[in-house]
């Protein structure tokens, strides 16, 4: 049974890495000694080293120790042998080129699909849906397929922004560009705004946090999920 934190980012305006979510990993990683975690998509364009000693130190307040997948010899099996697993944001071409780089992606799926908890946050939640194609990242490298996890039956925008009242800015907002996604494609999309996150409990998957979420489908308005509620698609 899936047990997924599919989170829009690591960290909240003012908050600590984590900060936010710890409560809530606390729980959720509750029988957890050490989290791999899978640094590809290096943000800010850090080091893996630099990037694992970040989520260390975020773990470390709720007494998780954290390896980055970059340590092991040979990350198939550091995967299939972890107790659970984090992927951090940076950028998700990067990201997604690794996977398919180290040929880890079909046993990452795996593994989630038989219950090894996971966390994604930003790109590490991009690569849940069917593709990467909503990511809001530069193209900085050529991945082999946009094709992701797929452990959710939609795509995901993390950090979702809404249009700014009163604002004269004429360029285009994150709506616009996914209704041009769905003038080729046909997967729904959910905007996930900052500080929101999705809890996925096998087949169930709840939005959790503060604030509601977008929902884009093709041929159809947006709509809002509040808070809460099973999103059903």
């Amino acid at each position: 049974m899936k047990k997924m934190i599919i989170a829009s980012t690591s960290t909240t305006h003012g908050s600590g890495y984590l900060d936010y979510l710890l409560p809530t990993l606390k729980s959720f990683f509750t029988e957890v000694k050490t989290i791999l975690f899978i640094p590809y998509a290096r943000a800010s364009g850090i080091t893996y080293n630099e990037y694992t000693a970040i989520a260390k130190k975020g773990f470390s307040s709720i007494n998780i120790d954290v390896k980055g997948i970059h340590e092991f010899k040979n990350p198939k099996e550091a995967i299939l042998n972890a107790e659970a697993i984090f992927t951090g944001g940076g950028n998700t071409f990067e990201l997604v080129n690794q996977l398919y780089k180290n040929d880890v992606l079909s046993i990452l799926k795996k593994v989630l699909e038989k219950g090894t908890p996971y966390l994604g946050t930003s790109a590490g939640s991009n690569i849940c849906g069917i593709n990467m194609m909503n990511t809001n990242d530069m193209p900085i490298v050529y991945p082999p397929s946009f094709t992701t996890l797929g452990c959710i039956s939609f795509n995901i925008n993390a950090h979702y922004l809404d249009p700014v009242k009163g604002s004269k800015h004429m360029g285009e907002t994150r709506e616009t560009r996914i209704k041009e996604f769905h003038v080729f494609n046909d997967i729904p999309v959910l905007g996930l705004r900052e500080g929101s996150w999705l809890e996925v409990k096998g087949d169930a998957i709840y939005l959790r946090g503060n604030l509601s979420a977008r929902l884009f489908t093709q041929n159809q308005k947006p709509i809002e999920l509040e808070s809460g509620v099973e999103v059903l698609i």
